[in-house]
């Protein structure tokens, strides 16, 4: 198995830890990233020696999603090269792109969901976007007070995806997550705790330690019995939904991501300016 670049995975004591450690892109996905998140994640949601599995950014970064970067120039042809050898042009749109990071990452939220085993999300900084979405599938979610969280999708003309748009009507209520969605507001840490997004809010200095504690105190617990709890919620919440729902959530962003309009947001992005978009 290649080492992997971006992506660490430490275990002890029971306690799995998936650190993205691609600080100098905000934690973001390219393909190489996003495939190596997918592996961590499924070693660690069927290891059975893990019985609780932590994820983090690192250097005060949660994720920010997929590197627009990376998407804005074409990606890496031959990361691209499942899709149909030589024919990808990035001239003809972004959605190629986006597909193949979301796909990995994808996978990774689908194997979360469905471990038999507590994730917990550990949130110091940013979480946008993708990194949001990561987030939010996780079964808890611990945060630094200097954290804050933005569905951000919108601000280049992107539709959603990572789970964020299955997730938000389930833990907020419909109306507030439409809420969420068109007006985007950011997040302070205390605020999405009063919204009902994330569990907890710590001191800064406090987020690894605290974090590393709910994780042990999770993996003493009896671990079948705690798996299927989580499977009978899942179903209570209709959980099953979940991969048609990634597969729908991915056809949009694809499709959309190939449109005028994202061109015009990423090009705001990267100008540091506010979008103009037009009617589709």
């Amino acid at each position: 198995m290649k080492p992997m670049k971006h992506i660490r995975v430490e275990r002890e004591a029971g306690v799995g830890v998936l650190t993205i450690a691609r600080r100098e892109f905000h934690n973001s996905f390219d393909v190489e990233t996003a495939q190596d998140f997918r592996s961590a994640a499924m070693q660690l949601a069927r290891d059975r020696d893990v019985r609780a599995v932590l994820i983090r950014g690192e250097g005060g970064v949660f994720c920010s999603g997929a590197d627009l970067k990376y998407v804005r120039d074409g990606g890496d042809a031959g990361e691209l090269g499942y899709l149909q050898p030589g024919s990808h042009r990035p001239d003809e749109g972004h959605g190629e792109v986006f597909k193949q990071i979301l796909e990995y990452v994808h996978s990774a939220i689908s194997e979360i969901r469905r471990a038999p085993k507590p994730f917990i999300a550990a949130v110091d900084g940013p979480a946008a976007a993708g990194g949001f979405g990561i987030a939010m599938s996780c079964d808890l979610v611990i945060a630094s007070e200097r954290s804050w969280f933005e569905w951000a999708f919108a601000k280049t003309g992107l539709t959603g995806a990572e789970s964020s748009t299955f997730f938000l009507p389930r833990l907020l209520g419909l109306r507030k997550a439409l809420e969420f969605v068109l007006m985007n507001p950011r997040l302070s840490a205390q605020e999405a705790l009063e919204w009902g997004l994330i569990n907890r809010v710590v001191p800064d200095a406090s987020i690894d330690s605290a974090a590393a504690a709910m994780a042990r105190q999770l993996s003493e617990a009896p671990t079948a019995a705690v798996g299927i709890a989580k499977s009978l919620l899942n179903r209570a919440s209709g959980m099953e939904r979940l991969d048609s729902h990634l597969d729908a959530e991915l056809d949009e962003l694809v499709r959309i991501a190939d449109g005028s309009n994202f061109s015009e947001g990423l090009k705001a992005f990267f100008e540091k300016r506010r979008a103009r978009f037009e009617s589709d």
